[in-house]
Formats: C-alpha cells, structure tokens, sequence
C-alpha cells in the first residue's frame, strides 16, 4: 500500500517517517520529497507498507495526529496523472 504524508515538518527525516509508520507494521520504503534544486524538504513525502490492513490502521491513527509540531495529512496515495511529456501527442 502506498501513503500519502503531508504537512511534513521540514526537519523531519526520512528514518523519522519511517519511524512512525514502523509502529503499525513493516515499512518497505518512507521517502520525503524535496526541491531538486535546494534539497529543502517540499512537506510531503510516501510511505510504501506491503500489508493493506496494516496500512489502513497506520493511516487512521496518523491522519490529523501531531507529529514534530504539525498536523500530519495521511491517506492512502493516488497515482499520479498522465501529464503528457514530451514526445506525446496531446490531441
């Protein structure tokens, strides 16, 4: 399953993330979005956990929780749309 986790603080580490969604279950990866120019965090960042029911209970006790001092915004991630790169045709 993959998440969603938003409203990150932006001192907050990849091995933190981790961290919090490892006390519901197996984390294969937490990775926290950043600015490929500046290496500053974006505030979001996607947890991949293999077991649904374990995701899901991750997700309900995370959401609105604080985390770092900012209310955490977990949901289950939705794929990203096609934007159409170069090379397409977009008619």
């Amino acid at each position: 399953m993959n998440i969603y986790v938003g409203n990150l603080s932006y001192r907050m580490t990849e091995d933190d993330l981790q961290q919090a969604f490892a006390e519901f279950g197996e984390v294969t990866s937490a990775k926290i979005i950043t600015d490929r120019d500046t290496g500053q965090s974006k505030g979001f960042g996607f947890v991949e956990m293999p077991n649904q029911s374990e995701g899901e209970a991750a997700i309900s006790a995370l959401n609105e929780s604080d985390v770092q001092g900012r209310n955490l915004r977990v949901n289950e991630a939705r794929p990203r749309p096609d934007r159409g790169g170069p090379g397409r045709n977009r008619y």
